[in-house]
């Protein structure tokens, strides 16, 4: 039996958020298109899956009705500490490809896998040999970083800073630090109504002429992205920081 293809489906970034723009605006119909084709998925919430796949059947109508959509949820496990050290065997959700079914994989907003659950998934798929087909679509990271001009050849992504306030200020600076030495860009994300206390803190901690980068609200109307060095964020007002919005921080020279 011919095997069935894992898709990583990409979602829209305006997950959410109070307005959403149209499906075509973030994502190419031909991304819709396949996805509409899809009737077995794995994502991080079913209920959030159901409105997005609704909201294909707009553009592009699904092939089975949402009540006849197979969708497994990733464990909870997988959302808090993350799925990509091999400690958990997502063989088992793939058993519908090896009968020869496609199967979606989704996250709440971006691209599945990256700053999201879902590694796990296409590292199974590859050892249960199925095909892996990323689908094109918004990835906050990389837009953030492209707006940023910051350095695009030499970046890292170290996703979450810690909440602690003396931590998070101890692993600013060690951040700072490799920036500064080393010319890499340090891209890092934070719970939406945690942006505003992480932008203090960023401001606060860092050398006045390290460059620091925000992009929030991407790919959406209230999309903007504000790159200058420490000592303009001080002087000037800073950005208000929509309890809503996503937020991409990035920091170098």
């Amino acid at each position: 039996m011919t095997h069935g293809k894992l898709y990583l489906v990409p979602a829209p970034l305006d997950f959410g958020c109070d307005v959403q723009a149209p499906l075509q605006d973030a994502l190419p119909l031909g991304t819709l298109q396949v996805a509409a084709g899809i009737t077995h998925w794995i994502c991080e919430n079913a209920k959030s899956a159901r409105a997005y796949l609704k909201r294909i059947d707009a553009v592009a109508p699904l092939a089975a009705p949402l009540q006849a959509q197979d969708i497994q949820e990733l464990p909870r496990e997988v959302h808090k500490k993350g799925d990509h050290a091999g400690q958990f065997d997502a063989r088992p959700m793939l058993a519908a490809a090896l009968e020869g079914h496609d199967i979606g994989l989704l996250s709440e907003a971006g691209m599945p896998a990256v700053a999201d659950p879902g590694s796990s998934v296409a590292r199974a798929a590859h050892d249960l040999g199925i095909t892996v087909v990323p689908l094109t679509g918004p990835v906050s990271l990389l837009l953030a970083l492209a707006a940023s001009g910051l350095n695009g050849q030499n970046f890292a992504f170290v996703g979450y800073l810690p909440q602690d306030a003396g931590e998070r200020q101890t692993r600013i600076r060690e951040l700072e630090a490799i920036a500064l030495k080393t010319g890499q860009t340090q891209l890092f994300i934070e719970t939406p109504y945690r942006n505003a206390a992480l932008l203090q803190a960023l401001v606060q901690t860092m050398h006045q002429n390290t460059r620091l980068a925000v992009a929030r609200g991407l790919t959406l109307a209230t999309s903007h992205v504000r790159s200058e060095t420490v000592k303009s964020w001080r002087a000037k007002p800073q950005i208000a920081t929509d309890e809503r919005l996503p937020a991409v921080f990035a920091i170098g020279r």
